[in-house]
């Protein structure tokens, strides 16, 4: 299954589909109110698809939930091993969209898939928005909680892999902030030592829609160079926008790549040296 779809996909009308429309910031669900998908579930990145953090110096500023707590939200909102899941937001994947998928994968969920160009795609298409607060019945039997997310680095790794030469960090911010000339979020400008840029917006079109793959393939097999995409790991600010390059590795082909979840909140609050 192709981690993008369409926004004319037949997939989306199908009702044995779970649409969720994940949102961020202190207006979320107003946003959300303010016009969605039909039956599409809310989903807030903060209080969903991580938890509050008891200190961002240890696991960053999005932590990962407790499995147990994402098991219970994903039947709150009808899921079950076998549902197909399609979802969006309303930046272009970039701010929680790829997020859930990544979350989705890493707990070993086969079928869900991203809406191509977000909530954008569907005002460009015509399709007419809903206003509701749609709350979906539960699944009737609990989701399994998952043994682990798989395919994720703690801070040891990640500062072990930068300084290997067989081995690569990318990180995906903004360039002026991967350089330490501007940080707006979090305590210290800079970057992991050893690590590569690749701002994360390099993978859309102007549309706000993910490169073909075939160009998206000539963007990473470059990056990479001759590091084997296994022995690559991504982050951001904290492990949200970095998914939207490991969804666009994957509609690429390249699916081994890890996250560094606690990403540069994590770090540059340890005290760690700074590039």
């Amino acid at each position: 299954m192709s981690p993008l779809i369409e926004i004319n996909d037949p997939a989306l009308a199908d009702p044995k589909t779970i649409i969720v429309d994940v949102r961020a910031g202190a207006d979320a669900h107003q946003r959300y109110l303010a016009g969605h998908l039909p039956n599409a579930v809310f989903a807030n990145l903060d209080g969903d698809l991580s938890q509050k953090p008891a200190d961002p110096a240890y696991g960053g500023r999005h932590p990962l939930p407790s499995l147990e707590a994402f098991a219970k939200t994903l039947t709150s909102w009808g899921l079950t091993p076998g549902s197909h899941v399609i979802v969006y937001d309303d930046k272009a994947a970039a701010m929680g969209g790829a997020r859930l998928w990544w979350m989705l994968r890493a707990i070993g969920h086969k079928k869900v898939q991203v809406v191509n160009g977000g909530l954008k795609a569907a005002l460009d298409a015509g399709i007419k928005l809903s206003t509701d607060d749609y709350r979906p019945a539960a699944a009737k039997s609990n989701y399994p909680v998952p043994a682990a997310y798989e395919g994720t680095v703690a801070l040891d790794e990640a500062a072990a892999a930068a300084a290997d030469k067989n081995r690569m960090v990318i990180d995906v911010r903004e360039e002026a902030r991967y350089l330490g000339r501007t940080e707006p979020i979090d305590l210290v400008a800079g970057h992991i030592p050893g690590a590569e840029n690749l701002f994360y917006g390099k993978n859309m079109g102007e549309d706000g829609r993910y490169l073909p793959s075939e160009e998206l393939q000539k963007l990473y097999h470059a990056a990479l160079g001759e590091t084997e995409p296994e022995n690559v790991i991504v982050h951001c600010g904290s492990g949200v926008t970095a998914c939207h390059t490991l969804l666009g590795m994957a509609s690429a082909g390249i699916t081994e790549p890890k996250l560094y979840v606690g990403s540069w909140s994590e770090w540059s609050r340890r005290g760690l040296l700074i590039g």
